[in-house]
């Protein structure tokens, strides 16, 4: 697939691919990068809440993994998820 081709598929759809490949090739390298980032990501849609989170609630961080590839969580994390499929 080409950087233009994965450029115009949905965050929901980058997520996808990007978790499956990561799974398939047993890449916590990269399951941990998207956990930490997903923080951030919370605040930069505005769940101000989530940015107040610690990363020791390790229950809060999955659930929020669970959901990183839905709505506007996928779109901020959207650029992750082109740069390690690009990869």
């Amino acid at each position: 697939m080409t950087e233009n081709d994965l450029d115009s598929l949905s965050s929901k759809e980058l997520h996808d691919r990007a978790i499956k490949k990561a799974q398939d090739h047993k890449d916590l390298k990269f399951m941990w990068r998207l956990l930490s980032e997903i923080p951030a990501a919370e605040a930069a849609v505005g769940n101000t809440e989530a940015e107040k989170a610690d990363l020791l609630h390790i229950a809060g961080l999955l659930h929020d993994f669970t959901h990183a590839g839905d709505g506007e969580l996928a779109d901020a994390l959207r650029p992750i998820y082109l740069d390690y499929l690009k990869q």
